[in-house]
Protein backbone atom coordinates (compact mmCIF):
# COMPACT_ATOMS: atom_id res chain seq x y z
CA UNK A 1 0.00 0.00 0.00
CA UNK A 2 1.27 3.28 -0.95
CA UNK A 3 0.50 6.95 0.58
CA UNK A 4 -2.46 7.57 -2.60
CA UNK A 5 -4.16 4.10 -1.18
CA UNK A 6 -4.18 4.65 2.62
CA UNK A 7 -5.29 8.47 1.23
CA UNK A 8 -7.77 7.16 -0.85
CA UNK A 9 -8.63 4.41 2.05
CA UNK A 10 -8.99 7.15 4.94
CA UNK A 11 -11.41 9.50 3.15
CA UNK A 12 -13.50 6.79 2.52
CA UNK A 13 -13.17 6.10 6.02
CA UNK A 14 -14.37 9.38 6.96
CA UNK A 15 -16.70 10.10 4.49
CA UNK A 16 -14.95 12.98 2.78
CA UNK A 17 -14.67 13.45 -0.81
CA UNK A 18 -11.15 15.25 -1.46
CA UNK A 19 -8.25 16.08 -3.81
CA UNK A 20 -5.16 15.95 -1.47
CA UNK A 21 -1.77 17.61 -2.47
CA UNK A 22 0.41 15.24 -0.31
CA UNK A 23 3.16 17.36 -1.08
CA UNK A 24 2.02 20.41 0.20
CA UNK A 25 0.63 19.43 3.43
CA UNK A 26 3.79 16.72 4.02
CA UNK A 27 6.09 20.35 3.34
CA UNK A 28 4.31 22.31 5.30
CA UNK A 29 4.46 20.12 8.52
CA UNK A 30 7.72 19.32 7.92
CA UNK A 31 8.88 22.99 8.55
CA UNK A 32 6.74 23.10 11.97
CA UNK A 33 8.10 20.10 13.09
CA UNK A 34 11.49 21.55 12.35
CA UNK A 35 10.64 25.28 13.00
CA UNK A 36 8.36 24.85 15.97
CA UNK A 37 8.18 21.25 17.39
CA UNK A 38 7.57 17.94 15.79
CA UNK A 39 4.45 17.62 17.65
CA UNK A 40 3.26 21.66 15.69
CA UNK A 41 3.42 19.00 12.37
CA UNK A 42 0.04 17.25 12.74
CA UNK A 43 -1.71 20.28 14.47
CA UNK A 44 -0.23 22.52 12.23
CA UNK A 45 -1.81 19.66 8.90
CA UNK A 46 -4.74 19.59 10.91
CA UNK A 47 -5.60 23.37 11.23
CA UNK A 48 -4.78 23.47 7.01
CA UNK A 49 -7.17 21.00 6.74
CA UNK A 50 -9.85 22.45 8.93
CA UNK A 51 -9.31 25.52 7.46
CA UNK A 52 -9.76 24.21 3.82
CA UNK A 53 -12.94 22.68 4.65
CA UNK A 54 -14.77 25.16 6.96
CA UNK A 55 -13.80 27.68 3.72
CA UNK A 56 -14.58 25.09 1.57
CA UNK A 57 -11.19 26.56 -0.26
CA UNK A 58 -10.51 25.61 -3.71
CA UNK A 59 -6.97 24.11 -4.24
CA UNK A 60 -5.24 27.46 -5.17
CA UNK A 61 -6.52 29.01 -2.05
CA UNK A 62 -5.79 26.16 0.34
CA UNK A 63 -1.82 26.75 -1.34
CA UNK A 64 -2.42 30.09 -0.51
CA UNK A 65 -3.12 29.57 3.10
CA UNK A 66 -0.60 26.98 3.55
CA UNK A 67 1.84 29.23 1.75
CA UNK A 68 1.04 31.76 4.76
CA UNK A 69 1.43 28.71 7.30
CA UNK A 70 4.75 28.32 6.03
CA UNK A 71 5.98 31.82 6.38
CA UNK A 72 4.72 31.39 9.85
CA UNK A 73 6.45 28.45 10.50
CA UNK A 74 9.99 29.62 8.77
CA UNK A 75 10.00 32.92 11.19
CA UNK A 76 8.82 30.93 14.17
CA UNK A 77 12.16 32.40 16.86
CA UNK A 78 11.10 30.43 19.39
CA UNK A 79 12.47 27.03 19.97
CA UNK A 80 10.78 24.15 21.26
CA UNK A 81 12.65 24.17 24.70
CA UNK A 82 11.69 27.48 25.30
CA UNK A 83 9.18 28.14 27.97
CA UNK A 84 5.92 29.99 26.75
CA UNK A 85 5.97 33.84 28.74
CA UNK A 86 2.14 33.42 29.18
CA UNK A 87 3.04 30.23 30.91
CA UNK A 88 4.81 31.07 33.60
CA UNK A 89 5.20 28.46 36.82
CA UNK A 90 5.79 31.00 39.60
CA UNK A 91 6.28 29.63 42.76
CA UNK A 92 3.09 30.11 45.19
CA UNK A 93 3.51 30.27 48.57
CA UNK A 94 2.51 27.97 51.32
CA UNK A 95 0.05 29.61 53.54
CA UNK A 96 -2.07 26.79 54.54
CA UNK A 97 -0.96 27.87 57.82
CA UNK A 98 -3.02 31.16 57.58
CA UNK A 99 -6.87 31.18 58.15
CA UNK A 100 -8.66 32.71 55.33
CA UNK A 101 -12.40 32.14 56.47
CA UNK A 102 -12.92 35.78 56.95
CA UNK A 103 -11.00 36.82 53.85
CA UNK A 104 -13.50 38.88 51.37
CA UNK A 105 -13.59 38.11 47.49
CA UNK A 106 -14.70 39.97 45.07
CA UNK A 107 -16.53 38.91 41.90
Amino acid sequence: MNLHDWIDELADVLDVETEVDEGLVLDLARVAAHNVQKTAAPITAYLLGFAAGAGDLDPEKVERIAAKAQVLAESWDRPADTPDPLDVDDEVPDDSSVDHSTDLYED
